[in-house]
């Protein structure tokens, strides 16, 4: 599937409101209390300090109409309102950006003043001062920045920021915190209003992924993203929403709030399966799920684990017995970045030992890509090793040192267990952008015959035989969660596995069968009785011209029918008997092209190839990148985890930022930005 999220929400664009913020319209004091989202019950102060009215000449007044109340400027060529205490820079610079030409466009009344480029005017004393960037202009910045850095609103408190904003200008004022807070919480609601557009459009079916998580505060949250294939044949991923599990937390506190989100929505009887982090809880969760949708008698439900969280814990039960050895290189491996010393010493060594080409800084992170190379130091550069340790006893001591009992144990896991290989496959699935069920399938089967590789191995030690035992239950977990037959729909729609490369265990000729009811049932039908159920159907003559009796209409009727199924039988047989395609084929590009072919097939493959394989995209599970995203999740308190979190994945999806029914156009704001910060880089140098 497509994971790219720069290429995600693609249609997007086509439903989003056309209303547009220019933030060079962004007056002083008004946006401040309508970022607020104030009522009259709780209103939150405006702690900027009150503008000084100036009494203003300037070439461009004359393009701008004072209102009756004295409060604002209209201009005459667009309509564009501003506050009256908007600096006469600012005038110039809108008819400059969106009126080119002005004074040569519009007959309004001369004036003695000459009619000078706004960037000659020469200001007087008092107006030169401050050619500055309105106060909301560098809030809405600073929103932004918050927002894309999970940073919680509580950081514009901190007296560091605050000092480096005044030290560039000194008239800068931020909005405090919780004015910060209450912005996001409306913008949250506003972008969440579009996420319910665009659900309302799909019109196929929509796969979830679950993933959770504990803060510093002891908060488990929930995040429920939705994925979908659309009519072009493009993947698309959405954040639903981010939801606190109340305590105990369990599978009926996680399906009470998955429920929730559901009927938000309006999604439940679109649903077609849920892949989770395979903890006990969220099985008990999806298990309650698809109780209630059988109940409601929508269509077919399933749950399946997650692929890569499933082989991450048969690497983590693999590398148990050395684990205390892996933190000791690992604690090696932070002072060998830390150093400059250290790591010339171990270029040199490793050139010298012809021990090959190690990249520095190394990955010593927890996951397991820092595992993996803490492994590969002591295996691929043992020599090395050995020698920086030594010629950097006094500074490194000597817990460092490794004995040959440790070296050797770690050379056995190495090589009975295949490291490499389950490197291979791990790196594979975090760069492969079609990591359907049926390539996690795949992958999975090789795995599980690696370790059973390693169990019928007579030389391997009575320990190693006992992580392999712990490594295959494992396995066989997984294989016997994902033994069902949506399971099996959709890996054989995937062109590059079909029924060749299906686990024996789920490659079963029952499933075949019940693969061609369900699409029988659920895809095809339609196309042949659309006409029946709307109640009306031209009358049908005999070969005279007259009309047929009602037991010659029921007749046809079933001859249509049978001939239908008949085809839809051969669509399926005529896919499967066709070879596979080349692994580095494009999944939903070839299905995009051979849809022609196959009409009725192609529908149940748009909606199966939404499955996804993992609960969360892999490089998460599998290297530093999730430590990275967890430190994130952990830090965020509960009054901005939701709508900092979701604001951020939604930009991260495509979808612009908005407060009520406007969209904030950040381009424009950063274009403002720019031709300030010129300004007052061209005024420091006539100084």
């Amino acid at each position: 599937m497509e994971w790219n999220v720069n290429n995600a929400f693609k249609t997007y664009k086509e439903m989003e409101p056309k209303a547009m913020m220019d933030m060079s319209l962004v007056p002083h004091s008004e946006p401040i209390d309508i970022a607020l989202g104030s009522s009259s019950e709780n209103p939150i102060p405006n702690t900027a300090p009150p503008k000084r009215k100036k009494t203003m000449t300037s070439v461009f007044l004359k393009y701008f109409e004072t209102s009756p109340d004295s409060k604002t400027r209209k201009c005459k060529l667009c309509g564009q309102s501003y506050s009256i205490a908007t600096a006469t820079g600012n005038l110039g610079r809108h008819l400059n950006n969106r009126h080119p030409g002005y004074d040569k466009a519009v007959d309004v009344a001369t004036s003695s003043v000459p009619q000078t480029p706004p960037v000659a005017v020469k200001l007087s004393q008092s107006q030169s001062k401050a050619p500055q960037m309105d106060y909301d202009h560098l809030n809405w910045l600073v929103l932004k920045w918050l927002a894309l850095s999970s940073l919680p609103p509580s950081t514009v408190d901190e007296r560091w920021l605050g000092n480096s904003f005044k030290f560039l200008n000194p008239t800068v004022q931020l909005w405090p915190a919780e004015k910060y807070k209450a912005v996001l919480k409306e913008v949250f609601r506003s972008m969440q209003g579009d996420v319910k557009t665009t659900l309302e459009h799909i019109q196929s079916r929509v796969s979830l992924t679950l993933s959770f998580w504990s803060s510093y505060e002891n908060i488990f949250y929930m995040s429920v993203t939705g994925h979908w294939v659309d009519e072009n044949w493009s993947s698309h991923w959405l954040l639903l929403d981010i939801c606190r599990i109340p305590y105990p937390s369990g599978g009926s506190e996680i399906y009470s709030s998955l429920l929730k989100v559901l009927k938000m929505y309006a999604i439940e009887d679109r649903v077609l399966c849920c892949t989770h982090d395979n903890s006990e809880n969220a099985i008990h969760a999806c298990h309650s799920l698809k109780e209630y949708l059988d109940g409601q008698k929508v269509l077919p439900f399933c749950y399946i684990p997650c692929a890569a969280q499933t082989l991450n814990d048969i690497i983590d039960e693999g590398l148990a017995t050395i684990k205390p050895i892996i933190s000791k290189i690992r604690e090696f491996t932070q002072e060998l970045n830390a150093s400059l010393e250290l790591s010339d010493d171990f270029t040199q060594l490793t050139t010298a030992y012809q021990e090959g080409n190690w990249k520095l800084p190394v990955d010593a992170s927890s996951r397991w890509s820092g595992n993996y190379q803490m492994v590969n130091i002591l295996c691929k550069a043992g020599k090395s090793l050995d020698s920086v340790i030594r010629k950097n006893e006094e500074c490194l001591e000597n817990r460092m040192t490794l004995s040959s009992a440790e070296k050797n144990a770690v050379s056995i896991v190495h090589s009975y267990l295949d490291l490499d290989s389950f490197h291979k496959t791990t790196d594979d699935m975090c760069t492969n952008k079609d990591l359907t069920v049926g390539l996690a399938l795949l992958f999975m089967d090789n795995i599980s015959e690696m370790i059973t590789t390693c169990q019928k191995s007579c030389h391997n030690p009575d320990w190693l035989r006992t992580c392999a035992e712990n490594m295959s239950q494992k396995a066989r977990s997984y294989n016997t969660q994902v033994c069902n037959v949506f399971t099996y729909i959709t890996a054989i729609l995937d062109p590059r596995i079909k029924t060749e490369y299906i686990p024996e265990t789920l490659n079963l000729e029952s499933y075949i069968n019940e693969a061609r009811v369900h699409f029988i049932r659920n895809y095809a039908s339609p196309h042949f009785t659309s006409s029946l159920a709307s109640g009306y159907r031209p009358q049908e003559l005999d070969e005279r011209g007259g009309s047929i009796s009602f037991a010659e209409e029921i007749a046809r009727r079933k001859r249509r029918g049978s001939m239908s199924n008949n085809s839809v039988v051969d669509e399926l047989t005529q896919y499967l008997s066709e070879s596979i395609v080349p692994m580095q084929t494009d999944v939903l590009d070839w299905w995009k092209g051979n849809s022609g072919r196959y009409p009725r097939l192609s529908n149940m493959a748009r909606d199966f190839l939404a499955v996804q394989a993992t609960s969360a995209a892999p490089e998460e599970i599998f290297c530093v990148k999730g430590e990275e995203i967890d430190k994130q999740k952990y830090c965020m308190p509960h009054d901005s985890t939701q709508s900092v979190l979701c604001i951020r994945s939604w930009i991260e999806a495509g979808m612009k930022l908005k407060f009520k029914s406007t969209e904030i156009d950040y381009e424009r704001l950063m274009e403002l930005a720019a031709t300030v910060a010129a300004d007052n880089s061209d005024k420091n140098q006539h100084k």
